[in-house]
This record gives structure tokens, sequence and C-alpha cells, in this order.
């Protein structure tokens, strides 16, 4: 994986052998969940999937900052209590994330509940004056940290004029940043030794990492718009807090969503959320969009561009819903070894070929998350189930793979009544058509049961007569 800190590729060796432990930024819950959010979710959800299929056990934390300028702001806007606001919000997310197939973190842990740690960190930081008190406020002094920069490749000579920050007298030094906020008029606060107030922004993930997975970490993981300040700032704070470097063995930075070439954001008022888009695509095709970039690189999001995506994407489930319904039993024994690298297969046919696919999926997945690469190797089984014909050897095996490595581990397996590509038909008139359609074969009535099913291939609709009965599928680009 591509660790932003060193700025290379690196060989993902854990702190404890077998078990990794993942931190990754959450969202800000002050608005509706947007597609932005979704990609840093798909992104280190499959990370987590992949991991453990490699055999990790992986215990991952992933925060709410359920206390923040912008929530205080349109809680205002809006006549309700800061933290009401953020936990509608929060769930939200929650509900939004479950339609998209996100696992669940094992632990959510949120700011407003954390309170206590916070404050504890600051103390020992004041105490090892790398934190200084003004009038209420308390601030971390990078000049004390001569590492500061070393994540975003910036020197603190650089940040001296302070261009990238606001003048703020109080401040020893511009890049300085709060990690105690004393109390304004209206605003939410909570006791501390320098007064009410409330945590700046980048102590909470330090405070809650350390809370929940200790001084170091495998994994942390978030937007590229967080590597400065925000995980600088991490850095910092932590490594200063505990003495122990690194803070994080590997960080993991996604590219940012972009809708009509600007980062979207709720800000900017740029974005579709979760919710309006899956009420009309599938969430596996949204998923599958969102894998089908490299995770570092960014992504132009347009509902043109996700239908275009659809095609490729019925391609694959097409194949894997006629496996589903044939009388086929998935050789997972068989795949199991080939993952393992136990098997000895014949050099040629379709067991080969899957046999090429478990490797260079691996491969692609093992190279810094390329799922682009990974989601071609699935295409490449696909066309090699299409050219051999359903009732080759190893047309099992090929299943087995497709199940898994789509399924299980990119989540981009849709059930057969997802895609329908006419709006306007619903799988209740599909149902109906075909019902009358078998009507008509059962009369000898082959005129209209032509018709029928010549109306339905004009639409995109392929019937298939089987022993079991007819089915459908979506025809393939």
């Amino acid at each position: 994986m591509t660790n932003t800190l060193t700025r290379r590729k690196e060989s993902l060796i854990p702190l404890k052998p077998g078990h990794i432990s993942m931190y990754v930024c959450g969202v800000t819950p002050y608005d509706a969940t947007h597609v932005g959010h979704a990609r840093p979710a798909v992104v280190f959800d499959v990370v987590r999937r992949f991991l453990r299929h490699k055999g990790f056990q992986v215990r991952l934390v992933q925060n709410f900052t359920d206390i923040d300028d912008k929530i205080i702001a349109r809680a205002a806007e809006k006549g309700v209590a800061p933290l009401e606001l953020a936990n509608t919000y929060s769930q939200e997310y929650l509900n939004a994330m479950d339609r998209l197939g996100v696992e669940r973190a094992d632990a959510y842990p949120r700011v407003s509940e954390h309170i206590p740690d916070i404050i504890a960190m600051i103390q020992e930081l004041i105490r090892k004056e790398f934190a200084y008190v003004e009038n209420g406020d308390v601030y971390f002094s990078v000049s004390r940290f001569p590492e500061y920069g070393k994540l975003s490749n910036q020197k603190l000579e650089e940040l001296e004029a302070g261009t990238r920050f606001d003048v703020d007298e109080r401040k020893r030094h511009p890049a300085d940043f709060a990690l105690w906020k004393a109390a304004k008029p209206g605003e939410p606060a909570w006791d501390s030794p320098w007064g009410p107030g409330r945590p700046g922004w980048h102590i909470e993930c330090s405070a809650m990492a350390y809370r929940y997975l200790g001084a170091q970490i495998d994994i942390h993981g978030g937007g590229v718009d967080l590597v400065f300040p925000h995980h600088e700032n991490e850095i910092a704070q932590s490594e200063a807090f505990s003495g122990q470097v690194p803070f994080v063995r590997f960080w993991l930075h996604n590219g940012l969503v972009n809708m009509h070439g600007e980062k979207m954001s709720k800000s900017l008022g740029n974005f579709l959320t979760v919710e309006d888009v899956l009420n009309k695509y599938p969430a596996e095709l949204l998923r599958y969009f969102i894998l089908s970039h490299h995770y570092r690189s960014a992504v132009d999001f347009a509902p043109e561009r996700l239908e275009a995506a659809e095609k490729g994407w019925r391609r694959l489930n097409a194949l894997v819903w006629e496996l589903r319904e044939l009388n086929l039993t998935p050789e997972w024994p068989g795949l199991s070894a080939l993952w393992s690298g136990k098997a000895q297969l014949d050099s040629r046919g379709l067991g080969a070929a899957v046999d090429k696919a478990v490797r260079d999926f691996d491969a692609a997945m093992s190279d810094d998350l390329n799922t682009p690469k990974a989601i071609a190797v699935l295409f490449d089984v696909v066309r090699e189930v299409r050219g051999t014909g359903m009732e080759a050897d190893g047309v099992e095996l090929a299943w087995a793979f497709l199940e898994e490595a789509a399924g299980d581990i990119l989540g981009i397996l849709g059930e057969q009544t997802a895609a329908i590509p006419e709006e306007g038909l619903n799988v209740q008139l599909l149902e109906l058509l075909i019902e009358l359609r078998n009507e008509a074969r059962k009369h000898k009535d082959w005129e209209q049961a032509d018709r029928i099913r010549d109306r339905l291939k004009e639409l995109g609709i392929i019937l298939e007569d089987t022993p079991s009965g007819t089915r459908w599928v979506v025809q393939n680009p």
C-alpha cells in the first residue's frame, strides 16, 4: 500500500502479528450524507474485507465529530440543539452506509462522549510543555515538535509567514492550533481546568484513537484533504503525548469526489445525497463505480457516468445471476485451495483460467488496492465462462470465485431485480408479461409468445426458457 508518510509503496507488517488496528476519520454530521462521504466508506470497507480475507483480524474505529463550528451554525439555523442535530445526521449516515453495504465499524466514538479523555490528553501535553494556555484557550506549540510537517512534506519555516492561517496574536507561531477553545455565548461548553469550553478539531481524533486502539495503530485512513492540517496535527499531538513513534504505521488517503470540476461538499452545495442516488440506482452499482477508480485518484461523479458504468456492472452480474439459477454447487474447497496456492490444476480449460484469475486478483488487490485492475480480472472470468459455456468443467469454480471476489470482498454483486434498464418497467410488470407469454406458449400461440419475447429484447431484457422455467437476464452491452 502507498504510505502517505513515506510516499512509497510498503508491505503491511502489523504491530501485532495477525491483527490490524485501523482508524478512519468519520463525518461531521451537520447535513445529509452525500456521495463524497460514500467513497472513503466504501474504500476502507474493502480494505477491511480484503485484509480479513488475507487472514487478519481487523479492528476498525470510525469517529463522529459531533462538536464543530458547522454543527453549531446549522443547529442555530434550524433552532435545535447542536447535539440533537448531530445525532440525527449521524444516524442518517449509518442508515445510508447500511444501504450501501458498508459493514459497521467495531466502534463509532463521538466527541461529546469523550470529553474527559480529551481533557486528560491536553493536560499531559501542557505538562510536557507541548501546549500552552492563553485566556482559556489551549494551543499546541508546533515549534516544540521538530518533525512537524513530515506527513504533508511541509517545513515549519515555510509556514512562518502565516499565509495559510488566520492571524492570531495569542499564538506563539502562526501554525499553532487550538486544543481547547474557550466558551462563547450560545455555544455548547464543558468544564475544564482552563474554564468552560469545547475541544479543538484535531485533538478529538487523537484522544479517541488512543482510547480505542492505543498509542500506536497500523492504519489511519481518510480523504486526501485531511492530510494537512488535520492528520499532520494528529501526528504531532499523539506522538508528543505518548512518546511512541510512529503514531501510525500506514497512512492511507483516498482521492476526492468532484462534481462540476470542484470537490463535492456540503459547503459548496454541489453534492448528491447517497439516499437520492440509491433511490434510483442499485447500491452495488454505486460501489462498482467507486471501485472502478483507484482509491488515490480523484473521481468525477455525475449520474450519466454512473449510468455508463452500469453496462459493465450488468454484464458481470448477469453471469452470476445465471449461475445462481443453475443446479450447480459452487466449488468452495477448490477455490480455497487456489487462494492458498495449494491447488494443482491442468494448464488448460476453465479451471486453469480461474487459477490465473485468483492469482491476478490477489496481486491487484495487494498492489496498493488496485480495484480497477481487480475488476478487470473479474471480466476475464466472465469472458472465459461465456466462451466455454455453462456446462464446461470448472464452471462451479468460476462461480465460487466470482461470488467471493466480487461479492464478499468488493461487495458489487446485486440482486437480479436490481437492474431494469428502462424507467417505468418494474419487476411485477415483467413477471406478468412472462406469465402471459407462458400462457400463450401453453396454448401454442407462438406468434403472441414470440411478440412478447422480441419486444422485451428491444427493451434490453432477454428471456431464456429452461427446464426449471423462464428466466430473464439483462442484455449484455
